[in-house]
């Protein structure tokens, strides 16, 4: 049956799961021993390229066009009819291998995760998982809707922030408001989603066996090392040691700028009588010159990119009835393992760091791509991110020979960066601290009300350099613009760690770019075969959210903040 498995994921569109389920029958069927097992694991890796690969260019579509219905239609047919039986499918070949008593090479840490994903598995939660994607895919088309009237002209919300960067503070304010005022519009849709999920994830815990959310997340998030209370250490370590040195920018900023206040309409604009920056004019331009900087970092890398322009696997431009946000997906396109890059560019040094961030995502993928088994290829997002977010920074030195932009102006660019990496540490324990009070205190969250009020609480405390007097209403309701809250619950502290991962990463290129990015794709070989510990360890960074860590990472930042801006 498998030598008839179609050979890429395009020709199963329209595949019902009658059509899949006899492959996976088959494989379940097969005697399974030491003889037959790198071929019974290969078969399982080809079967899930295929039809994985299928569900993933669905929902990349579905993204591109968040108004095409037809779209939509088949992608909730796929949640709805195949998904559970897939899923159900793929626990009976975990449950067939974990039996077997084998391990293949290079699979003990990939079992590890497979024992815990057969011990947390129901087939009662196939439904509401389902359920539970499809609220996710309401979240994106409610989010993707949302645009305003601005002179004369309808502006996506990602549109309208570009008038947030202009010198004028009152058209910024203007602009701002017109962009919260609009989402506030939905505020009832959000709560009401978030109100149906969380009661869906208690469920799907429950089901378990398990007594909260927070407990099934870490198990089927493979957190293996470390706790919730490793969280919370984090943010104490964040509060100690980079909510000051935020403060610091805010204060630079403050006195730059000129104003009493900062408001949040003071956040994006240059703070010197300088226009915007304007790295690139579409997205043509923008691909041309991330190629040049991914030259530059590495060869291997820039053609890795070159190849993604080559065979169209990037989306970068913002436009209406667009999926917000950016990600890295992968694809099984013309039998090859590729990655594909979304996001929403509109001409912006964020849309750059974007790109490099995702890049940094794609480039890992195509490394793992290389390893024999699919189970191999699954990474902890707490190492995923130290890919992407290192990107970011080995990127950063070239960004004047790419084109984006003038030496000064790529100066202005590498501070502004510096300086968001040492405000992202504090929105993201605002942002995890959140989660976590949520999934401990599910009936409290259930009522909107009170998740604005913890919001609020929580903003208040990790972000005090933010003057939000008179909006109570835009700040509590933070957390409705916070997307990973409502489709990647309790995926956030991870960026938060692995920031630190990859300023450390920085910190070699400095004395030794060329050993830093070797063991930087070094780490990415491995995949998923070893422990998040040796991971950091490879690509030349250490595992750890303490404070001495933390004071580290912050002392260079500070330090480069200064020599930038002499």
């Amino acid at each position: 049956m498998l030598a008839s498995l179609p050979s890429t994921s395009e020709e199963i569109k329209n595949w019902k799961w009658d059509d899949i389920a006899p492959f996976y029958e088959e494989l379940e069927k097969r005697e399974l021993n030491a003889g037959n097992r790198e071929k019974w694991l290969a078969d399982w890796t080809s079967l899930s390229d295929v039809v994985m690969g299928y569900f993933a260019r669905l929902k990349v579509d579905v993204s591109c066009n968040t108004a095409d219905t037809g779209l939509e239609s088949e992608l909730n047919d796929w949640l709805q009819n195949n998904l559970p039986p897939l899923r159900s499918a793929e626990n009976r070949l975990i449950r067939k291998l974990l039996e077997s008593g084998l391990i293949p090479r290079g699979m003990e840490i990939p079992l590890k995760k497979m024992r815990v994903a057969n011990e947390i598995f129901r087939e009662e939660n196939l439904a509401l998982m389902a359920e539970e994607a499809k609220l996710s895919n309401e979240y994106a088309k409610i989010s993707g809707a949302q645009a305003v009237k601005w002179n004369g002209e309808e502006l996506t919300l990602s549109r309208l922030r570009l008038v947030q960067m202009e010198r004028d503070r009152e058209s910024r304010e203007k602009a701002w408001k017109a962009d919260l005022q609009r989402q506030l519009q939905d505020r009832e849709a959000f709560n009401q989603l978030w109100v149906r999920m969380l009661g869906l994830r208690q469920q799907i815990a429950a089901n378990a066996g398990l007594g909260s959310y927070t407990e099934y997340k870490w198990k089927q998030l493979n957190r293996f090392d470390y706790t919730p209370e490793d969280c919370h250490t984090f943010h104490k370590a964040i509060l100690e040691t980079v909510v000051p040195a935020a403060t610091r920018v805010y204060e630079r900023r403050k006195k730059q700028l000129e104003v009493e206040a900062l408001r949040p309409w003071d956040l994006e604009v240059e703070t010197r009588d300088l226009p915007p920056l304007k790295p690139f004019e579409n997205g043509e331009q923008l691909q041309k010159r991330a190629e040049v900087v991914f030259k530059k970092v590495d060869g291997d890398l820039g053609e890795y990119f070159a190849t993604m322009r080559r065979e169209q696997l990037l989306d970068l431009e913002n436009r209406k009835a667009k999926a917000p946000g950016g990600y890295c997906i992968g694809l099984f396109v013309q039998g090859k393992r590729r990655p594909f890059i979304f996001m929403n560019a509109v001409g912006t040094q964020r849309d750059v760091t974007t790109m490099l961030h995702e890049a940094g995502h794609a480039f890992h993928a195509f490394e793992t791509a290389k390893l024999p088994y699919h189970q191999q290829r699954g990474v902890g997002s707490e190492f995923n991110e130290v890919a992407s977010m290192a990107m970011e920074l080995l990127g950063a030195p070239y960004l004047h020979e790419a084109g984006f932009y003038t030496q000064e102006e790529a100066t202005r660019a590498r501070v502004a960066h510096l300086e968001k990496i040492l405000l992202f540490w504090p929105y993201m324990a605002v942002v995890d601290a959140f989660q976590l009070w949520a999934y401990a205190n599910p009936d409290e969250a259930a009522n909107p009300a009170n998740c604005d009020h913890k919001w609020g609480e929580l903003w208040d405390r990790f972000m005090p350099g933010e003057d939000w007097s008179g909006l109570e209403e835009e700040k509590v309701t933070g957390w409705h613009r916070k997307l990973h809250i409502f489709q990647h619950p309790f995926y956030y502290v991870e960026y938060g760690m692995a920031q630190l991962g990859a300023v450390q990463v920085w910190a070699n290129s400095l004395k030794n770019a060329n050993e830093a990015v070797q063991a930087y794709r070094n780490a990415h070989r491995l995949g998923g075969t070893v422990s998040l510990p040796e991971l950091y360890a490879t690509a030349g960074a250490h595992f750890a959210f303490d404070i001495p860590a933390l004071q580290n990472a912050v002392d260079l930042i500070e330090r480069t903040i200064t020599e930038l801006s002499k």
